[in-house]
């Protein structure tokens, strides 16, 4: 039986060693996705990176050719405000001059004296003048996004008013456009990955897989651009005209789905495999209850009807005047027998506890083995003083512990050695103790040896110190347990019984 145990033990245990090694190759295998997948995650984002910064690159060489543009285009304005003044001084047509006004053909300008009445103009749309002859504010609006420049020639004084061509103007907005395209194309390309873009005071300009209603909350912003400098540095994107951004990333809500999944899974089937383990050995244990009570009640019952029997023997027995020193040695060993089937009918059924002096039942317990075991064998008692160890108990069951205990300790002695039974109080317990000089057992089989099956015997049951474990605490509200025990140094079982307020009957 034992032999039995160890292997169901064994078989637990590799059991539990391949589950855990399933485990951790699950969570080291997910534990290596996930970095893959972040590995992955981040080179997109570098990518990425890297192209919006060759984009940022194309609008600054772009704004550059704006500016120079620009430039281009008011000295265009200043040649052309040069060459009027040249021909209004001029007696004769300057050809130079004339050829260089005309040859303004996109730069809007206006003409006037010192009175602001129109002189002349070039590229301006005849919806703007509107057949006036002075500059009107409307007009003047139009024309107010430059300083004017003045021309001063034989007195006269004179201001040219200019703007932008219409092609500088139509590149400009097509920049502002691809500008504004360009910030949303970073949350666009960004794809799962939580991104805000800012400009260099953090002041933010879009954002992307965030909350909107959060973003607009101070303290949850600086938190959240805070959380990603700390995850990846910020990426530093140049627009041009000395505007630098960022754009702050952290890793994506899938990547952190898959390091955090398999964890709450097995962590959820692990707890399911729990209470499906204690339910399953709470019902093996009360099947096993109610077969040890069947067998507990039949077989109580099957010896009801030897010892009936037996008792109608004797009493032929006595009318033939057998030995009666042998006829009370028997009646004897039959009160044995009946008390036997009397502890057997109470397994299953709520016992009735008295108030007894343990004491009394532990002598009458080593009284009857006394008498019965080798001489080689040292049977003795330690009570304290005055002998009165009150304990609320059923008498049968009880003597029928101590009984059980000590024959293991006669069986673990092969025929020779010392048994001693110590009782006392301890606090508000009443402590027994039985050592004995036997083989002893491992620390490892301490709880072992109560469980139902266990025998260290070739033909055991392994169920007397199961069921007197099952006595000790369901039935007597105590305790049993393995006090010490080493190989070879024998073993000290204890008992611990609540030391009982009431009187002895």
């Amino acid at each position: 039986m034992a032999d039995n145990y160890t292997r169901k033990y064994r078989w637990k245990l590799w059991l539990i060693a391949v589950a855990a090694v399933i485990v951790g190759g699950s969570l080291w295998y997910t534990s290596l996705l996930a970095k893959r997948i972040g590995s992955e995650e981040k080179q997109k984002v570098r990518i990425w990176a890297e192209a919006t910064q060759n984009k940022a690159r194309l609008l600054r060489i772009t704004s550059q050719l704006f500016d120079r543009l620009r430039r281009e285009e008011k000295n265009k304005v200043i040649l052309w405000a040069n060459a009027t003044r040249r021909l209004i001084e001029s007696e004769e047509i300057d050809y130079f001059a004339f050829a260089v006004v005309q040859d303004n053909e996109t730069v809007p300008v206006i003409l006037t004296d010192d009175k602001a009445h129109i002189i002349a103009s070039r590229n301006v749309d005849e919806q703007w003048l509107n057949d006036a002859d002075t500059l009107t504010e409307k007009l003047k609006k139009q024309f107010t996004q430059y300083e004017p420049i003045e021309v001063e020639s034989k007195g006269w004084k004179n201001e040219i008013y200019y703007r932008d061509s219409r092609l500088f103007t139509d590149l400009r907005s097509t920049l502002d456009e691809l500008i504004n395209s360009f910030i949303s194309e970073i949350v666009i390309n960004s794809a799962s990955v939580p991104v805000i873009f800012t400009d260099k005071n953090k002041k933010v300009l879009s954002w992307g897989n965030i909350d909107s209603a959060k973003v607009k909350q101070k303290d949850y912003l600086e938190n959240m651009l805070s959380s990603m400098e700390s995850e990846n540095n910020p990426i530093e994107i140049d627009l041009g005209d000395g505007n630098v951004n960022y754009a702050y990333y952290r890793n994506s809500y899938l990547l952190k789905q898959v390091r955090f999944y398999p964890i709450v899974q097995f962590a959820i089937i692990g707890l399911f495999l729990l209470i499906a383990y204690y339910a399953f050995s709470t019902s093996r244990k009360i099947e096993q209850n109610q077969v040890w009570v069947g067998m507990a009640k039949e077989t109580a019952h099957q010896l009801g009807t030897p010892i009936s029997s037996l008792a109608g023997w004797m009493e032929i027995m006595k009318d033939h005047q057998v030995n009666e020193e042998w006829v009370n040695e028997m009646a004897k060993d039959m009160l044995r027998l009946e008390v036997i089937t009397d502890r057997f009918s109470k397994i299953g059924s709520a016992p009735i506890l008295e108030t007894q002096n343990l004491s009394l039942l532990i002598k009458e317990s080593i009284a009857y083995f006394s008498k019965r075991i080798s001489n080689n064998i040292e049977l003795s008692l330690h009570l304290p003083d005055g002998n009165q160890l009150p304990a609320a108990v059923s008498p049968p069951l009880f003597m029928w512990v101590l009984e059980n205990l000590i024959k293991n300790s006669l069986d673990a002695m092969s025929g020779k050695g010392s048994i001693t039974v110590i009782a006392g109080i301890k606090g508000n317990h009443i402590y027994i103790d039985v050592q004995d000089t036997g083989k002893g057992i491992s620390k490892s089989k301490f709880k072992t040896i109560f469980q139902p099956g266990f025998s260290t015997k070739q033909r055991g049951w392994g169920l007397g110190l199961s069921l007197t474990k099952r006595i000790v605490r369901e039935y007597h509200s105590g305790k049993i347990f393995v006090e010490s025990s080493s190989p070879g140094k024998g073993t000290i079982i204890r008992i611990l019984l609540p030391k009982s307020k009431q009187k002895i009957i």
